[in-house]
């Protein structure tokens, strides 16, 4: 459905992409793999101060069914079965975590080409229900999202945004915090080798505004440097680097400026795919 809407999620994505998108200021390492028979393996470990996490992700596909199985260092489960085109243009997705017996949820993604509507349902006596709605092109969208909690009866949220997408350029506005802020985010591709994005935020009840600027630019066909700064005084700079088909080393950092006694965070991700 190339010419239908993005789901709602994935409106302003591009420009929240370049904002956030790889950086990372812990130690992180991936390592994914592939075989032949439609089984992906991928090990990750992320190392936080002195704590470290990890986890061993499988993926198995066959046809239209996709398994995931994730297992953490804590000895968590998580496992989702996805099953694409169970009816017309559909996705049906049901996951569940071991050993948390009320975690399951059963979610439905319906495509269209004036639509896009995602839905989801815990498996359990007072679920949470959420449901999201995009109509319009892959050039202009207009959706919205809520979220209910039947145990309190009570909305968890409820947000709506519209988008509006070229190849250059995307603008999006969004309703936020159930009607309490405003934010707006765009980006634009000055060349083929560099973009520019800003996302600004402005809070109805405190009348307090935030803003991120960032930029990406492709300094040649294997790296790519990134720089984001924020009105809390925060700067970031990146540099990501594709040293063998696939794999990608990079190197984040951030300053600041309000806290002059804390050193700089520095952060490491490797991610190889043989």
């Amino acid at each position: 459905m190339g010419s239908g809407p993005a789901p709602f999620v994935d409106i302003g994505k591009r420009a929240k992409d370049l904002l956030t998108k790889d950086y990372n200021f812990d130690q992180k390492f991936t390592l994914s793999m592939l075989g032949s028979t439609g089984i992906g393996l991928t090990a990750t470990g992320l190392k936080r101060d002195q704590i470290f996490f990890g986890d061993i992700n499988t993926v198995y596909k066959s046809g239209s069914t996709t398994v995931d199985v994730k297992v953490d260092t804590y000895s968590n489960v998580s496992t989702k079965v996805t099953v694409n085109d169970l009816f017309p243009n559909s996705k049906v997705a049901c996951s569940f975590k071991i050993p948390d017996h009320k975690s399951g949820k059963l979610e439905v993604h319906y495509l269209h080409h004036h639509a896009a509507v995602d839905s989801s349902i815990g498996l359990n006596p007072t679920p949470d229900l959420e449901l999201s709605a995009a109509i319009g092109s892959k050039d202009l969208a207009l959706g919205g999202e809520i979220g209910f909690d039947t145990a309190s009866a009570s909305f968890t949220k409820y947000n709506a945004g519209i988008g509006f997408n070229k190849p250059d350029f995307s603008a999006a506005l969004f309703l936020t915090d159930k009607g309490q802020a405003v934010k707006a985010s765009y980006i634009h591709s000055v060349n083929p080798f560099t973009s520019i994005a800003a996302e600004m935020t402005h809070r109805f009840s405190t009348y307090e505004n935030s803003f991120t600027i960032g930029s990406s630019h492709a300094v040649d066909p294997l790296t790519v440097v990134k720089t984001r700064f924020s009105n809390n005084g925060k700067a970031a700079l990146l540099c990501q680097h594709e040293w063998r088909p696939k794999s990608l080393i990079t190197v984040s950092t951030e300053y600041d400026s309000k806290s002059i006694n804390a050193a700089p965070k520095m952060g490491l991700t490797l991610a190889l795919k043989p």
